[in-house]
């Protein structure tokens, strides 16, 4: 797995063995019962986490249709983009921070497959957002590599459902 990060950025990229349609109906697949990012277990500990700080610890249903669309809500994020022409996600997180939360996902036609690209930023509000930029980065990271893994254990499931499958690092 390629890993990259700015103060603002954690990143994470990986190549698996699906086809670029067939990754992006799994990344952004909007149907019913339990998706990667609602139920990835770092998402579960910040809704905790932002209940604790009195945040509204959303945890709302996929819509139920094969995609995701701009506008839709699910977990605790709001769908600014689901566009499957350039299959680029990019979910808002809607939970007490000091900043606007964006997760970010992209699956890129590769020679081995798909290229698959998450991304987590912070982009901070005012002094508190500054300060808390610099704290998070640590957690920030943690939950990108959780997040992919989950990502990727669920892209090779999805390849090759009774084995366990592969995924070729970038």
């Amino acid at each position: 797995m390629r890993r990259a990060r700015t103060l603002h950025t954690s990143r994470r990229s990986a190549v698996v063995p699906l086809g670029p349609a067939a990754t992006w109906d799994v990344v952004a697949s909007g149907r019913s019962g339990h998706r990667w990012y609602v139920d990835a277990a770092p998402l579960v500990v910040r809704r905790w986490i932002d209940r604790l700080a009195l945040g509204p610890a959303l945890r709302r249903e996929p819509p139920g249709r094969p995609l995701l669309a701009a506008g839709d809500e699910v977990g605790f994020w709001k769908v600014t983009d689901a566009d499957r022409a350039t299959r680029h996600l990019v979910l808002v997180a809607q939970v007490r921070s000091p900043g606007r939360v964006t997760l970010e996902v992209r699956a890129r036609p590769h020679h081995e497959g798909t290229e698959v690209e998450l991304s987590v930023t912070l982009s901070p509000r005012g002094l508190v957002g500054r300060a808390y930029e610099l704290v998070d980065l640590p957690a920030r990271e943690a939950v990108s590599e959780l997040l992919m893994l989950h990502l990727l254990t669920i892209l090779r499931r999805h390849d090759n459902p009774g084995a366990a499958g592969t995924v070729d690092q970038v």
